[in-house]
């Protein structure tokens, strides 16, 4: 259904069901390839013991739950995650420590070493040599660069021609260095992949296509954290999490997470898909992995992909319930209401890229079909991600007319 929604501009969303969605659905061996309890153990214990972890807050908006008639509403902010401002700090570093843990053992002819040994410097005759590179809108690249430059090998990060400067600049504080291509983010993700297997780099990607798959399911598994410690600091579980999207990977990861731990009963998951970069929404569509074309010129540069992770969709297939278009209008609605002190809720610094989920919400509670097609009702327990903060400073100043800082400042 398409409906025209009160945010923003009064912008249109379409609402999918996804005919292929099946709560009772069996976490099966194809699911469990990508992501399961084992590979989630590994990652939980290596990323919990590095320096500067710490759980992200989960932050109740009583509020506006009441304004939109749900039970709950929480919003998982990711914007302190260890400095690097967005939850992708938990995939990108950890993918490049489990492969230079990898190439250290193949290369020396020993057992897989201990993370430690990575950072203390045991292998830095090995992992020196060592370079990795991958393609980003800005915050991937950004966790790649500081895992590379905390780990000690060297890194290359590739961006498409709207990637802003400001983001650029943030890749390089970490010692990359960043290669601007033309095209689209799904172009630069090709260029990286043909210039590693050029050089002998190791391509460290978020997104998933034939032929490789493994390093995006660790990235994925990193991302499974967040999820979990979302689900340890609510209290009862959630009914709905609305999840935006790129190439999937973030909201696989949640979906997986929530599948494992509650079974049948998990909650409906509901994506969010930037109205100009709509792959999910043609995916669901056409019930198989579907791309989009064209410069993709959404403000949501993090979630600016027109190809699917084939990973991902192993995952979503079933357990994605329904999906969402959202336009860029209705997410600077939400940087701007999250920023707002007389909602009476707490105040949160959510970047253009963090609220697609949080606005798709919001639009479907506002209207009477969407919100019966999606079962949303007075009892309903929702939870959202904030997935970074304000990591384009400059952009979000300009979209909401005071800088970040003023904003944690009053809150």
């Amino acid at each position: 259904m398409r409906f025209t929604n009160t945010l923003g501009q009064s912008q249109e969303n379409e609402l999918l069901l996804n005919p292929q969605a099946d709560s009772l659905a069996v976490y099966g061996p194809e699911q469990s390839a990508v992501l399961n309890d084992n590979a989630f153990a590994n990652a939980k214990a290596t990323i919990t013991a590095w320096p500067g972890y710490a759980q992200t807050p989960l932050v109740p908006l009583a509020n506006l739950a009441a304004q939109i008639g749900v039970a709950s509403l929480h919003f998982k902010d990711e914007g302190s995650r260890f400095g690097l401002g967005s939850f992708k700090a938990l995939g990108g570093a950890y993918a490049v420590s489990q492969l230079l843990r990898r190439e250290v053992a193949r290369i020396k002819g020993i057992e897989i070493p201990a993370t430690s040994e990575i950072i203390d410097g045991t292998h830095a005759d090995v992992i020196a040599d060592i370079t990795v590179c991958c393609a980003t809108d800005g915050n991937h690249g950004r966790s790649v660069a500081w895992g590379a430059q905390t780990f000690g090998c060297k890194c290359v990060i590739f961006i498409h021609a709207t990637v802003s400067q400001a983001r650029k600049q943030a890749i390089e504080s970490f010692g990359a260095k960043v290669v601007r291509t033309a095209g689209n983010y799904d172009d630069s993700v090709r260029a990286a992949q043909e210039t590693a297997t050029r050089e002998g780099w190791f391509v460290v990607s978020d997104t998933s296509y034939p032929g490789y798959t493994d390093v995006p399911k660790d990235v994925m598994q990193g991302y499974e954290i967040m999820a979990a410690e979302a689900c340890d600091q609510l209290g009862a579980a959630p009914t709905h999490i609305f999840l935006q999207t790129g190439v999937g990977g973030m909201a696989a990861a949640v979906a997986a997470h929530v599948k494992r731990r509650y079974g049948a009963e998990r909650p409906k998951i509901v994506l969010a898909d930037p109205d100009k970069s709509a792959c999910w929404v043609e995916t669901i569509r056409a019930g198989a992995p579907t791309a989009v074309h064209g410069d993709l010129d959404t403000l949501m540069a993090g979630l600016a992909c027109g190809e699917i992770s084939l990973i991902a969709w192993d995952i979503l297939r079933e357990s994605a319930d329904a999906v969402m278009s959202v336009a860029d209008d209705d997410a600077v609605a939400m940087m701007r209401l999250l920023a707002d002190p007389s909602t009476g809720d707490p105040l949160i610094v959510a970047g253009e890229s963090a609220v697609a989920g949080l606005a798709a919400l919001i639009a479907a509670t506002g209207h009477d079909a969407a919100r019966k097609a999606l079962g949303l009702d007075a009892d309903s327990r929702v939870l959202v991600f904030g997935t970074e903060g304000d990591t384009d400073a400059e952009l979000y100043l300009q979209l909401i007319g005071r800088s970040g800082d003023d904003v944690r400042r009053r809150a």
